[in-house]
């Protein structure tokens, strides 16, 4: 009992001291402590003992020590590779040491563990076609149960072979289409997929599949694949093509393509979108016509009014085509949203306000309409009469809503919009207020924007309380909500010729490239923004700013170096913004980039 204790921690002593000089590179000394420990347990201790000799290039040691571990532990197959390894060092040839991976490969059984352990030390040692070999054995071992698929693209992953690689994933999702989730996150790690940068455009994997899809047309999970590639992409053209021959191969009545639409129009991809319903119009009369009819009238209003150059003709069309769809489905609840976009485009673009209103007080008290539906078209009607100037007709809809649902996030956009009544109105104390209370809306849309009005009347009306260019102001803002930019502009500019150095003149800047923008302007709004940038960048709107005028440069006016300039110095001087990280994918797009 006193003995014991003390060669223990003689032991730990020279365990200590070993490890030490072995972590020092210190090989000599850490030998000393190794020979004695290795005595005492070989199997603790081989491994660091073994190196040692290696790095110091005592072969005979090395390998008598290699062939007494193998004789005292047979299934530990990776000796062999350390065997080798001295082989590969001592002048040996090359032959001997293939030998002794050979003998190895031919040992190994129906033992995972093993099987994984010795490839795993082939890895380790840099001898990948050898790893590859091992886990081929287990293939057969294992047949029909587990085909190492993984494994062995990881080693291809390592010998930078990427074609094979591939192979063996795609091979996995052909042994078990379940695996389908499984090789998309793997090939997404090997191939460096990134949402920023648009990965997965590899062309070897491209070609592999289509190679696949072309020698095993019955084989619809590599079509699948290829899909959902090309929508990481964006390539909604290619995706609709697959997605059309699989909804035919698969009999599958509509179903995919409706999902493939409702993706393009998240992404205002509105042709494809419209090619997606277009096709279960007229080939699926039995299952999504309904919902492919009227989604169809959806992306043309959608594609028109979110045009910058459309025509009066293109208005009148769609006008037609949404209250033909009205009329076919009978003011049913799939008709709805359609009802209010038809609405929305006689008031705001056709100058058919009283039809809009008439429409929309008709189907508000259309019997068994749902109460959320009708609150939502309630908000629409609020918003039209503010059109035409009848804003507390307005706020009695807006507060007929937030009384039915108050604690909702349609109550709360009621809410706003009331506050929003008493701002057009001059009561600054009492939309404040509201303002205020909005604050902590669960909707942060709705929170921010309550955030930023309530600041724009405590800064615009500052400590002497003097509320007349807000009053000026707030009533330029209902101006532009009824269109009357002219009158609009003429009040804004009142306010800079009466208190020039007010607060709200980075305000007025903003409003008046909003105005040029809604009438096709693009030049003039990004020179106004500019302005913003130049003279108020450190303010709230900077980098709205900043962001607009990259934007205005992409999209509207198409100036490439201009927009790229806008967006970089977004990125620089604006580090922090929300919009910096979609500026940077822009930035990278326009720069032609390639991943």
């Amino acid at each position: 009992m006193l003995f014991f204790p003390l060669s223990f921690l003689a032991q730990s002593a020279d365990e200590q001291l070993a490890l030490q000089a072995f972590n020092n590179k210190e090989y000599e000394k850490a030998i000393v402590y190794y020979e004695k420990l290795y005595d005492q347990n070989s199997f603790q201790f081989y491994n660091n003992y073994f190196k040692c000799l290696l790095y110091t290039k005592d072969f005979k040691r090395a390998e008598k020590i290699a062939k007494k571990q193998l004789k005292n532990n047979s299934t530990n197959l990776s000796v062999y590779i350390d065997l080798a390894d001295v082989y590969l060092n001592d002048g040996s040839d090359k032959k001997k040491a293939d030998e002794q991976y050979q003998k190895a490969i031919k040992e190994v059984g129906a033992d995972q563990n093993q099987l994984y352990n010795l490839a795993q030390a082939f890895t380790n040692n840099k001898q990948y076609d050898y790893a590859i070999q091992v886990y081929l054995k287990g293939r057969k071992i294992y047949a029909g149960s587990y085909p190492f698929y993984y494994e062995i693209a990881d080693v291809y992953l390592l010998k930078g072979e990427t074609r094979n690689m591939i192979n063996e994933y795609l091979d996995a999702l052909d042994f078990r289409e379940s695996e389908m989730y499984m090789v998309q996150t793997r090939l997404g790690n090997s191939l460096g997929y990134d949402d920023e940068k648009g990965g997965f455009n590899n062309p070897i994997l491209k070609a592999e599949l289509l190679k696949r899809i072309q020698n095993n047309p019955d084989k619809t999970v590599y079509s699948e694949f290829l899909v959902w590639i090309q929508l990481q992409q964006k390539d909604y053209e290619g995706a609709f093509i697959q997605s059309k021959a699989l909804d035919k191969r698969k009999k599958e009545n509509g179903f995919r393509m409706m999902d493939l639409g409702k993706a393009c129009m998240a992404e205002n991809v509105y042709d494809v979108a419209q090619k997606c319903y277009q096709y279960v119009i007229d080939n699926n009369k039995d299952y999504y016509y309904d919902n492919a009819f009227v989604e169809s009238a959806n992306v043309l209003y959608e594609k028109i009014t979110k045009s910058v150059n459309y025509t009066k003709q293109d208005l009148n069309d769609l006008e037609g085509k949404l209250q033909s769809t009205i009329k076919k489905f009978d003011n049913g609840s799939l008709t709805f949203p359609v009802i209010k976009k038809l609405a929305h485009l006689q008031a705001y673009y056709l100058d058919k306000d009283s039809a809009a209103i008439d429409l929309l007080n008709k189907t508000i008290s259309f019997p068994g309409i749902d109460k959320l539906t009708q609150a939502e078209l309630k908000l629409e009607l609020g918003d039209i009469m503010i059109l035409t100037g009848d804003i507390w007709e307005a706020s009695l809809l807006y507060s007929q809503v937030d009384k039915a649902y108050h604690h909702e996030p349609i109550g709360q956009e009621a809410k706003y919009r009331v506050a929003k009544v008493y701002y057009y109105s001059g009561d600054f104390k009492l939309s404040k207020a509201q303002f205020d209370v909005l604050k902590g809306a669960t909707s942060k849309l709705i929170s921010n924007d309550a955030m930023d009005m309530s600041l724009v009347i405590s800064d615009a009306i500052g400590v002497d309380t003097n509320d007349v260019p807000l009053a000026w102001f707030s009533s330029a803002e209902l101006l532009i909500r009824q269109n009357k930019f002219k009158q609009a502009i003429s009040r804004m500019d009142s306010i800079m010729l009466m208190f020039p150095d007010h607060t709200l003149a980075d305000d007025i800047l903003m409003k008046k490239a909003q105005i040029a923008m809604k009438t096709g302007k693009f030049q003039e709004a990004a020179d106004f923004y500019q302005k913003v940038v130049t003279d108020y960048g450190s303010e709230i709107f900077g980098d709205d700013a900043q962001f607009n005028i990259g934007e205005i440069y992409e999209k509207y006016i198409n100036d490439v170096e201009k927009a790229k300039t806008a967006y970089q110095d977004l990125m620089v001087n604006y580090p922090s913004s929300v919009f910096t990280t979609e500026a940077r994918k822009r930035f990278r797009k326009l720069r032609g980039d390639v991943y």
